[in-house]
């Protein structure tokens, strides 16, 4: 069975004289076949619950999907691709890859959601007291979190490298 790679770096020989020199692009693919794969299925569970998050606003779709391009990163070049190049999916994560940082506009919209799910799974767990306080621990805990993580505009869609100064980061 062939593993998900799609790894295009290794280069075809047309002559039987080696060349002088062969440049082959950076590839972050695992190295192991078998962690690929592992990876792979990792990031399309991922990818599923993310899309699921969209409708359901008990799970948070922004975790599921840069979850799915971290596991894509390392399992398939064509899937991790696509993702970036993705039209919904795409800018969220080119921005955390590049500035590791989210855009102000989808930090709010997942802050308002969580609290909107939170509050309403502590309106249904009402009889149970212990549930709502842990909840409650989780809602704050990871809403901080959420806060506090550096806030940057989307990058256009052209741009899927990394910055190539390290100022440019911090813009």
């Amino acid at each position: 069975m062939r593993a998900p790679n799609d790894d295009l770096s290794t280069p075809t020989m047309a002559s039987a004289s080696p060349p002088d020199k062969v440049t082959t692009p950076a590839s972050r693919l695992h190295a192991s076949a078998t962690v690929r794969w592992i990876l792979w299925i990792a990031g399309s569970i991922a990818l599923l619950l993310g899309i699921l998050g969209v409708f359901l606003p008990v799970l948070p779709t922004t975790p599921f999907i840069l979850l799915a391009a971290a596991c894509y990163a390392r399992a398939s070049e064509r899937f991790h691709g696509w993702l970036l190049r993705h039209e919904t999916f795409g800018p969220t994560i080119r921005n955390w890859e590049q500035y590791r940082s989210v855009a102000p506009r989808t930090k709010r919209i997942a802050i308002t959601m969580m609290t909107l799910s939170i509050a309403a799974s502590i309106y249904v767990v009402r009889e149970h007291l212990w549930l709502q306080a842990m909840l409650a621990v989780i809602a704050v805990s990871v809403g901080t979190w959420m806060w506090r993580l550096p806030e940057h505009g989307e990058p256009p869609l052209g741009s899927v490298s990394s910055p190539s100064r390290p100022e440019d980061a911090s813009r």
